[in-house]
C-alpha cells in the first residue's frame, strides 16, 4: 500500500513538473528550434546533395573543424565591429530622436532629412564610406552605424512624443530641473523604445557589417563567407552562419530581453 502511494506520488510531482517545464518560455523555444533543425535535416535529406543543402550534422562537423581554425578569430572581429556600430548608432540616434520629438520646430524643418536617410540603401552608404574614408576600420563601422542612426532615431522621436506630459507637469510643480525631469520622468517612460531600438539594431546590424566585411575588409564573418562563397562550399558558410546567428541570439534571450523585463517591471 504504501508503494502504491509512493509510486502516485511521483507520478503527479512528474506530471506537475512537467507542467511546469512546459509553460517555460526558454524550453519552448529550444523545443521549437529542435523542431527547425529536424525539417532542415529531412529537406537535406530528401535533396540528397550536401553541396545544394548540407545537413545538419555535416554543419556541425564543419564548425568543429573551423573552430579548429580562425573560426572564433573571424567571429570576434565582426562582433566588435557590431557593438561598435550599435552602441554609436544608439547613442546618437536616441539623443537626435528625443530632441526632434520634444521640439516641434525642429522635427518640422528634419522631418524631410530623416526620411530620405531612411531610404537611402544600405549599400551606398558602404560605398560612399570606403571611398571618402578609405577601405579602414572607421570607415566600416561608420557606415554601419549610418544605416542604424535613422532608424533608431524615428523610434525614440515616436516614443518621446508619446510620452505622458501630465508627469512632466507634475515634475515642474515640485520645481525639479530639468535635468532630473529627463533623467527620473522622460527616460524611464522611454525604456520600451530603449529595448525596441536595441532589438531591431541587433537584427539590422549584423546584416550590414556583414555586407560591408564582404566588400571592404579582409577579415570578419562576412570575409570568410565571400572565400567560401567563391568556392561554392555551402557548408562552411552555414557553419559560420549558424554560430553566429547562435551568438546573437544568445544576447537577445539572455541579455536584452532580461533587461527589458528589469527596465519596464515599475509599469505594470
Amino acid at each position: 500500500m504504501v508503494q502504491k502511494l509512493i509510486i502516485i506520488n511521483f507520478f503527479f510531482c512528474t506530471i506537475n513538473n512537467l507542467n511546469t517545464i512546459l509553460k517555460n518560455e526558454l524550453f519552448r523555444r529550444f523545443i521549437s528550434i529542435l523542431f527547425l533543425i529536424l525539417i532542415w535535416e529531412i529537406i537535406s535529406r530528401i535533396i540528397g546533395d550536401k553541396i545544394i543543402l548540407p545537413s545538419p550534422s555535416n554543419v556541425l562537423e564543419s564548425i568543429k573543424y573551423h573552430a579548429s581554425q580562425d573560426l572564433f578569430h573571424h567571429v570576434y572581429i565582426t562582433l566588435f565591429r557590431v557593438f561598435t556600430a550599435f552602441f554609436l548608432a544608439m547613442i546618437i540616434g536616441s539623443a537626435i530622436g528625443i530632441v526632434m520629438g520634444r521640439k516641434k520646430k525642429l522635427d518640422d524643418y528634419f522631418d524631410g532629412w530623416l526620411i530620405l536617410a531612411l531610404n537611402i540603401p544600405a549599400l551606398v552608404t558602404i560605398i560612399l564610406c570606403f571611398i571618402w574614408f578609405g577601405l579602414n576600420e572607421v570607415a566600416a563601422v561608420l557606415a554601419v552605424a549610418i544605416n542604424k542612426i535613422p532608424t533608431v532615431t524615428v523610434i525614440l522621436r515616436e516614443g518621446t512624443k508619446a510620452i505622458d506630459e501630465k508627469l512632466i507637469e507634475v515634475g515642474k510643480v515640485y520645481r525639479m530641473s530639468k535635468f532630473d525631469i529627463t533623467k527620473d520622468i522622460l527616460i524611464p517612460q522611454l525604456f520600451p523604445y530603449f529595448i525596441s531600438a536595441a532589438r531591431s539594431g541587433l537584427a539590422l546590424i549584423w546584416k550590414i557589417v556583414l555586407v560591408v566585411e564582404l566588400l571592404g575588409r579582409s577579415n570578419g564573418v562576412g570575409f570568410k563567407i565571400y572565400e567560401f562563397f567563391s568556392m561554392f562550399d555551402i557548408t562552411s558558410i552555414l557553419a559560420y552562419t549558424v554560430v553566429f546567428v547562435l551568438i546573437i541570439m544568445s544576447i537577445e534571450w539572455f541579455l536584452v530581453e532580461p533587461c527589458e523585463k528589469k527596465l519596464t517591471e515599475w509599469r505594470l
